[in-house]
Order: C-alpha cells, then sequence, then structure tokens
C-alpha cells in the first residue's frame, strides 16, 4: 500500500508498467534516482508487451553491466539494430490497435533520437508517457545517493522488480480493458500496451487500478 507521503522517490524503468505507473499517478512531486547501482535483468532495461505470439520482453542492450556502474553512467550500445528490433516488433504487436496512430510518430521518433545513456532513454519516454495519460507531476533527478530518504518521502527504490509478480505487491489490481491478441486480459504490460488500447481512457484505467484496500 501507498502510504501519505507528499513525495515519491523511485527508480526510473524502460516503457514502465502499469503498476509502476497506479504508484506515479498518485504523486504530484516524484524524484528519480539515478545514482543507484544498475540492476541487472531488472526493468531499469526491459518491458514486456503482448503479441500475436504472447507475451514478449524487449530488452535495451547496454554496455556497462559492472554491479558497480552507476546507473547515471550506463551507456546504451552504439547500434541502431536493437532500435530496429523494438519498433518492428511494437509496430507489428500494436499497427491495427484503435490508437496505434495516434502515439506511435511520436513514440518512435524519442525511441530513435541520438541517445548514448539508459537514464536518459528512459526519462524521455517516461516523460512522453506521464503526457500522454495526463498527469503532470513535479519531476526531479537526484542529486547524491542518500541512503535513507528524508522527510514525508515514499521510497519505492527496486520496489518494483522484475523477477517478483506484482501480486506479490499491493500495488496494482488489473482493471481489463480492450487489447488485440488473446482471448483472456493480460496484466501488467508495459503502458504502451494500454496507451495503444484505451488512448485517451487510459489515465481513467490506471487510477481504477490503484490498490485500496
Amino acid at each position: 500500500m501507498i502510504s501519505n507521503a507528499l513525495h515519491l522517490l523511485i527508480d526510473l524503468q524502460y516503457l514502465p508498467s502499469l503498476e509502476y505507473f497506479s504508484v506515479l499517478q498518485q504523486f504530484q512531486s516524484v524524484e528519480l534516482e539515478q545514482h543507484e547501482h544498475y540492476v541487472k535483468q531488472s526493468y531499469r532495461n526491459r518491458c514486456f508487451i503482448n503479441t500475436a505470439q504472447g507475451i514478449q520482453m524487449l530488452v535495451v542492450p547496454v554496455t556497462h553491466k559492472s554491479g558497480k556502474t552507476l546507473l547515471k553512467d550506463v551507456r546504451l550500445e552504439d547500434t541502431v539494430r536493437w532500435k530496429n528490433n523494438h519498433w518492428r516488433t511494437l509496430e507489428s504487436a500494436y499497427r491495427k490497435a484503435p490508437y496505434y496512430e495516434h502515439y506511435a510518430d511520436d513514440l518512435k521518433e524519442l525511441l530513435y533520437q541520438p541517445c548514448s545513456f539508459l537514464f536518459d532513454l528512459n526519462l524521455k519516454l517516461l516523460s512522453f508517457c506521464l503526457k500522454s495519460i495526463r498527469h503532470k507531476p513535479d519531476l526531479a533527478v537526484t542529486q547524491t545517493y542518500q541512503q535513507t530518504a528524508a522527510g514525508a518521502c515514499q521510497d519505492m527504490r527496486s520496489a518494483i522488480q522484475a523477477k517478483i509478480p506484482y501480486t506479490a505487491r499491493k500495488y496494482y489490481r488489473p482493471v481489463p480493458y480492450y487489447q488485440i491478441f488473446g482471448n483472456q486480459f493480460v496484466p501488467n504490460l508495459s503502458v504502451v500496451d494500454l496507451l495503444f488500447c484505451a488512448g485517451p481512457g487510459a489515465g481513467s484505467i490506471l487510477a481504477a487500478s490503484q490498490y485500496k484496500e
């Protein structure tokens, strides 16, 4: 459950999940941790989408994989091949979605913009997604690493982990919406699934997805 804190401190992820956005939507002040050590096999460089072949993971390749590398210093692999692969997969999965044309051009442009660091790419994509769900928090990035967050702050660094299912946490409660593939709703995919399928209704669906006891 989310506390009554006024400020959120959280790690920055790649095209984050609905669980991530259901948390962000509850705060008007969000600080993104850039001085943490890079965590392998995490949402920081991967997301999950729905395709004709089922759930597929998109992974952003990085060159710095040492556990002692700060996230802000993690470099992207210097090639457009992975961008082509990501975009072809997204296009194949969602080109028939109701709102694909509404978001596709802007998302593609951001993905292909020259960018050297994973953090910078994730920040650009997060800003786009926040604008698309019509949530405009005050965004900031950390200037140093603090072991313990100070003040009225909800510290959720590494709280949303790819290796642990969302059902083990109490942040997100799935609200089904129309999806392109399959007869059974797939919860907690990347927010791009929700945007392409639900469009302007994405923000309301996320609000209804906030876990409340």
